[in-house]
């Protein structure tokens, strides 16, 4: 995502590289790069305008900082910028004072609104709360089976009471079962509406009216571009809005309506959308979001992605095992695996600071060899998974696992090269050697270890979390006690 809109940004820094300090001459040619990127990845203009002026205003106010070039100090401007333009800081789901939290959806047809229904269900869900799923849809054919299906995938309860009852009355119903029946949350599901469909758009208000929601999320399409502005004002002045979904982020390559909901409506985005998959739900952080326009990466995601999917104590029985050259295929494919769940390669490493640059090519070429790699493995028998030293002393064994997989032995003699390269390397480490992320058959560079083929090895996440902040660290934060129910959404 914002491929194009980071490549623009970097463009309007170079431009004040080699200056002595920002002033009125040099900021216009790079304000002039940051309009053409921001029009250029659909930025309402309502929004441009403003921007520019805060960022040209600031600019021209800021105090030299020794040792900062103007380009850096540009950057941070615009950052700081992109920031407030987003709104700022991650606003929580709002919770009722008592009772389930009614959280009422809506948005254009194909905006992905039953799926995002789904998706923060999920979400709830691995907060410890428990929601109600309501099919109020009635008009796109199969959109209740839709949402039953997806709710018995992630073990979340569904209402509907068919196609030939009133929206108004599903959702009231719905409601009021999640009242009796003691559920934290109540998701409605609504039709997708045209903002020019006066019926339509009443038949919402009247919802809203007989529901009495706390939240009233409209589902934008990340890929509308400008007209998510016009769109975001048509449903805020007729049906009033308290928050956005953006969906479909990880197919948009210039992001602008993630830039322009919140100054129009004055709406905050509270989740985006960055996959397929009902995994595929994160809280909006514009701090977060700024960095990842900009090339810089985002780091607090990642490890709460890590944290997520990974237990402190697998990891670190994992890392002693690797210490240990104890590491095994079984292991590594263990990984991979893991890897998967919490995305693509390339989202990953983006997420990385300095690896926004990568080339695409490199990162389909790394995920294919993970694939390669991966169906080797699968190849093998269990043993053989466990003892690596099996496949060196048999010629036979490498073409059996060849030909199971569907690749040539030299393709297989290689990922077992690359294994034992790891190992040493690993050894090497762990007698003081030094750190093993560079060099031949190092893998990315960046990350902390390299497998097979030079795939990644996910990073480790202790105990400390990020920045080292002991017990009480991030990755600590990021898991909910065991056995703790927890009732606010404070944290969601």
């Amino acid at each position: 995502m914002f491929e194009e809109l980071s490549q623009r940004f970097e463009a309007a820094a170079k431009s004040l590289r080699g200056q002595d300090k920002i002033s009125e001459t040099n900021i216009e040619t790079a304000l002039k790069d940051v309009r053409r990127a921001l029009l250029a990845a659909d930025v309402s203009l309502s929004v441009v305008k403003p921007f520019l002026a805060t960022v040209r205003e600031q600019a021209l106010g800021a105090e030299v900082v020794r040792g900062v070039n103007p380009d850096q100090q540009f950057i941070k401007l615009v950052h700081d910028a992109l920031v407030e333009v987003m709104g700022g800081a991650n606003v929580p789901l709002n919770q009722a004072p008592s009772g389930p939290s009614v959280i009422l959806l809506a948005g254009l047809q194909g905006a992905g609104k039953t799926t995002a229904a789904a998706k923060l269900g999920l979400h709830l869900k691995e907060k410890r709360l428990r929601p109600l799923l309501v099919a109020a849809d009635v008009y796109r054919p199969a959109a209740i089976d839709q949402l039953h299906t997806l709710g018995s995938q992630i073990g979340v309860d569904v209402f509907s009471l068919g196609p030939d009852e009133r929206p108004e009355t599903i959702a009231s119903a719905g409601v009021s079962k999640a009242r009796e029946e003691g559920f934290d949350a109540v998701l409605v599901d609504t039709a997708g509406r045209l903002q020019i469909d006066g019926e339509m758009m009443a038949e919402m208000v009247r919802i809203r009216t007989t529901t009495n929601p706390h939240e009233v999320l409209l589902v934008v399409d990340a890929m509308i571009g400008q007209e998510a502005a016009v769109l975001t004002r048509a449903f805020h002045e007729q049906v009033g809005i308290t928050g956005a979904v953006l969906t479909k982020l990880d197919g948009d390559s210039r992001g602008g309506a993630a830039l322009s909901i919140r100054q129009v409506s004055g709406a905050p985005i509270k989740f985006i959308g960055t996959g397929e998959k009902v995994e595929a739900l994160q809280p909006f952080h514009p701090e977060r979001m700024a960095s990842r326009i900009l090339g810089m990466g985002d780091v607090l995601t990642l490890v709460e992605k890590a944290a997520k999917e990974v237990k402190v104590a697998d990891m670190e029985k994992m890392q002693k095992k690797l210490m240990e050259a104890r590491f095994d295929f079984a292991d590594f494919l263990q990984q991979m695996r893991l890897i998967k769940r919490m995305g693509s390669l390339g989202s990953l490493m983006k997420m990385i600071p300095g690896m926004a640059k990568i080339d695409d090519g490199l990162l389909r070429q790394g995920e294919a060899q993970v694939k390669r790699v991966e169906a080797m493995i699968s190849s093998m028998t269990e043993a053989e998974r466990k003892q690596p030293d099996l496949l060196a002393a048999s010629p036979s064994r490498r073409r059996r696992i060849a030909a199971g997989s569907g690749h040539s032995a030299a393709q297989v003699d290689k990922m077992l090269a690359d294994f034992q390269r790891m190992g040493g390397l690993m050894q090497k480490m762990s007698r003081g050697g030094g750190f093993p992320g560079e060099g031949p058959g190092g893998g990315f560079p960046g990350m902390p270890l390299s497998g097979p083929g030079g795939g990644p090895v996910l990073p480790q996440p202790s105990k400390a979390g990020a920045g080292g902040r002991g017990k009480g660290g991030m990755a600590a934060r990021a898991r909910p006690k065991a056995g703790r129910k927890r009732k606010g959404f404070a944290d969601l």
